[in-house]
C-alpha cells in the first residue's frame, strides 16, 4: 500500500535499489533552494508538465496547477512505474484505495501506462504539505491534485520509478 511522509522517512524504507536512489536525490535537490531542479520547478508556468529525464528508465515530471474540486479529480494508477509525488509549493489532497476496489473506466496502457477508474467514494484521504511525498505502487489507485479547500496554485513533481 501506499507509503507517504517526509522525503527522508521514505527513502530510508525505499532507497535500496540504484533506481529509487535516484529518484531520492533528485527529491531532495527539487527541496534545496537554489538548486537547479529547484529554480527549474519554480519556473514552470501554471498548468504546464516539464519532463525531466533522471537516468536508468526513471524521470520526473515538473508540474505547476491549481488544485481541483474532489469531483473534478479521477482515480488512477500505473503498471510499468512507481509514483514518488512531492508536493515542492502549496497543499493538496490525495486519495488512496486498492485497486481491486474499482472498476476501469478508460486504460492507456501500454502507451501511456495509464488506467482511469470509475468514481469512488471510498478512499483514504491524505493531506501533503509543501515538503512532503507520497509513494503510489502499481496496485493503488491514486486521486491527487485536490484542493484544500478553495484552489490553490501547487508546485509538484512526480518522479516515475520502473517497477522492473
Amino acid at each position: 500500500m501506499a507509503l507517504f511522509g517526509s522525503p527522508e522517512t521514505l527513502r530510508a524504507q525505499l532507497a535500496t535499489t540504484p533506481s529509487f536512489e535516484r529518484a531520492f536525490a533528485y527529491v531532495e535537490e527539487c527541496l534545496r533552494p537554489g538548486s537547479a531542479a529547484n529554480q527549474r520547478l519554480q519556473a514552470v508556468k501554471a498548468g504546464d508538465t516539464e519532463r525531466v529525464e533522471l537516468g536508468g528508465g526513471v524521470f520526473a515530471l515538473e508540474q505547476a496547477y491549481d488544485s481541483k474540486p474532489r469531483a473534478a479529480g479521477r482515480w488512477e494508477s500505473h503498471y510499468a512505474y512507481i509514483d514518488v509525488q512531492l508536493i515542492v509549493t502549496g497543499e493538496e489532497l490525495m486519495e488512496v484505495t486498492d485497486v481491486k476496489r474499482l472498476e476501469i473506466a478508460e486504460d492507456f496502457t501500454p502507451a501511456k501506462d495509464l488506467l482511469f477508474y470509475q468514481p469512488f467514494d471510498d478512499g483514504s484521504v491524505l493531506r501533503m504539505k509543501a515538503g512532503e511525498a507520497a509513494v503510489f505502487f502499481p496496485v493503488d489507485a491514486h486521486k491527487p491534485s485536490l484542493a484544500v479547500g478553495s484552489p490553490s496554485l501547487v508546485r509538484k513533481t512526480v518522479v516515475k520509478v520502473p517497477v522492473a
